[in-house]
């Protein structure tokens, strides 16, 4: 339902954190830069809520986000004066005691604001009770079930919508705390109290999801993390997000004047393509459908976007189950000049000779990392890293034992042997296990600053539609069709010259849970025509051979002229388990953009 448009200005809302650890000053200079309405900050991520776990280990009262107190401090007074609204999902694991430490802070300045957290998230208490009531817990990618693997969860949270966050400002919060709430809520929240939108409006709160997704990662929308370097002519520290939401859902992506970076076409669709799976974006509130978006340069750092198209969400809710998965270790073994892979299948044998074998672990990974030059002209250049990693139940095996155990090949192995670091000790990993959940068993409430609650009813949803991440919406070869409607076709030249994908296109990749994405965009029709054509699935297993033998998903967006690949698994049980080098896929699309192709001539500028 699309609602009638209101006269009320958009809502300037401005995010200061796209993760636990991001600029500390940032919130200062959102709220001292220009005029904002809502100040949002951004601090979870799947391995975030393992770190806040461990944290409340040591700290029965810990489990949120320390720094957004620090952040806090520096803004309070003055967004009180201006009226500007405080949302965050800082709170974690835990908002209410978040929500007490800011009314700490706040008295200690002075200040009394009004303070309301949200709650309902959290499921691992009840997830023996919920499996004995029928709920199977199956892995999103995998369809196992959790009972199968006999661990007992750490951490359950059921991704919340931005409803409790809108209820919460009506209700006159100055600063809303939030649990685990899905990243655009943030800004879904404060856009359907602004302009009053009905639960129903799927357009207009698809729209402020979209713009959601665009800001939660910080600077990435200002050039951070950009492809194409030569366009940001302004190299300071690039500001950060805001979106102007309007009424109609529409929103313009800008930051503060005097700012580093830029705000592009470019620099939003590398943002809208960041960490998605199909163009059906799932939100507990809405499915926002990211291949109706159009976007267009209104001036200079202000991007439209507009068009997006939502319908109803399904009555399951994603939740993030993360568990101990055991132990681990890392050594680096440095490898010089010639012989390299003899000398590297040596060091594996004689290391684990001492260690009673491979299989005395629960798990090994040994990866050859090539950096070697022949005839190097530096010393640095001749080498290669033969990286071990060892994982199992037992402490006490991949700990001192094993990273000791590699000191005993300095005299007795290849020459030139040394290693990156000392012997080093055990660490505690976690797995992730993406599921879904009823949404019935799930209730939302507010807490407001007198104690009182507000349960949060969840949003009319269509039973039937699935899970937008099923396999039922990927494709995975282009079809005739694929280009219908859009003016994007083939280059008709058989002229054809190698180099990098990269010159060409732009791409930003990073990880869903085990699963890493690639968004690759092109900047005309012509280049978006070829590449819809030639970069199915399995030329990017070409690209990536990394991804031979895993599953690869591949989705169209024309509007963007852009495709997303998702490669199922090839970061293993998630990045706290992870032993790929690169855990988060962060550097995944510009090895793909390095990679030569034959493109045709006439394309490439």
């Amino acid at each position: 339902m699309t609602a009638p448009v209101a006269q009320r200005r958009p809502i300037r809302i401005a995010n200061c954190s796209g993760f636990y650890g991001d600029r500390i000053d940032a919130a200062k200079h959102m709220v001292d830069g220009g005029p904002i309405d809502v100040l949002t900050g951004d601090y979870l991520a799947e391995l975030t809520m393992l770190i806040l776990w461990k944290a409340r280990q040591r700290d029965s009262e810990a489990g949120y986000a320390r720094t957004f107190l620090t952040q806090l401090e520096q803004v309070l007074g003055t967004c009180l004066d201006r009226g500007i609204r405080i949302v965050t999902n800082a709170g974690g694991l835990n908002p209410q005691g978040l929500a007490e430490k800011v009314a700490k802070v706040a008295a200690s300045l002075g200040l009394s604001p009004h303070v309301a957290y949200v709650t309902g998230d959290n499921l691992v208490d009840r997830i023996g009770a919920l499996q004995a009531a029928g709920e199977p817990f199956e892995n999103l990618d995998t369809g196992r079930k959790l009972a199968e693997l006999g661990v007992e969860p750490v951490t359950a949270n059921a991704y919340l919508g931005g409803w409790g966050i809108a209820a919460a400002l009506e209700s006159g919060a100055d600063i809303v705390v939030t649990p685990r709430v899905t990243d655009a809520s943030l800004v879904l929240g404060p856009a359907a109290w602004w302009h009053r939108w009905e639960r129903t409006y799927w357009d207009q709160l698809a729209g402020a999801v979209a713009a959601g997704h665009v800001i939660e990662c910080g600077p990435q929308a200002c050039g951070g993390n950009y492809s194409f370097l030569s366009e940001i002519t302004d190299r300071r520290y690039p500001g950060f997000p805001i979106a102007e939401v309007a009424a109609d859902g529409s929103s313009v992506i800008t930051k503060h004047a005097d700012t580093g970076g830029l705000v592009s076409i470019g620099t939003v669709t590398a943002q809208l393509l960041y960490e998605i799976a199909g163009p059906a974006y799932a939100n507990p509130d809405v499915i926002a459908h990211f291949d109706t978006v159009q976007l267009s340069q209104e001036g200079p750092d202000r991007v439209l976007l507009h068009g997006t198209r939502g319908s109803a969400p399904s009555d399951r809710l994603k939740v993030a189950v993360n568990y101990l998965g055991g132990y681990r270790n890392t050594m680096t073994l440095v490898i010089t000049g010639l012989d390299i892979e003899e000398k590297a299948a040596w060091a594996r044998q004689e290391l684990f000779d001492l260690l009673g074998g491979e299989a005395a672990f629960d798990a090994v990974d040994v990866q050859l990392l090539r950096f070697d030059h022949e005839n190097a002209e530096v010393n640095a250049l001749a080498t290669a890293h033969l990286r071990i990693t060892v994982k199992d139940r037992d402490r006490a095996r991949v700990g001192r034992a094993f990273s000791d155990a590699t000191m005993a090949l300095p005299l007795g192995g290849y020459a030139g042997f040394h290693t990156t670091t000392p012997p080093t000790s055990e660490s505690a990993y976690g797995v992730y296990w993406p599921t879904l959940v009823s949404r019935d068993i799930v209730t939302q409430r507010v807490v407001l600053g007198d104690g009182s609650e507000l349960v949060i009813p969840h949003s009319p949803s269509e039973p039937e539609t699935r899970w937008p991440e099923s396999a039922s919406w990927q494709t995975s070869h282009p079809t005739a069709g694929d280009l219908a409607g859009t003016t994007a076709r083939p280059a008709d030249t058989s002229e054809r010259v190698r180099v990098p994908l990269g010159r060409l296109v732009g791409a930003r990749s990073g990880d869903k849970g085990g699963n890493a994405n690639v968004g690759i965009w092109a900047r005309d029709d012509a280049t978006y025509g070829w590449l819809v054509a030639e970069l199915t699935a399995e030329k990017l297993v070409d690209l990536v051979p990394e991804a031979s033998g895993l599953e690869v998903h591949r989705y169209e967006l024309a509007n963007l002229r852009a495709l997303n690949f998702v490669i199922v698994g090839l970061l293993g049980e998630g990045v706290a388990s992870a032993t790929r080098p690169d855990p988060q896929a962060k550097g995944l699309a510009e090895y793909v953009r390095s990679r030569h192709i034959d493109i045709p001539v006439d394309l490439v500028r």
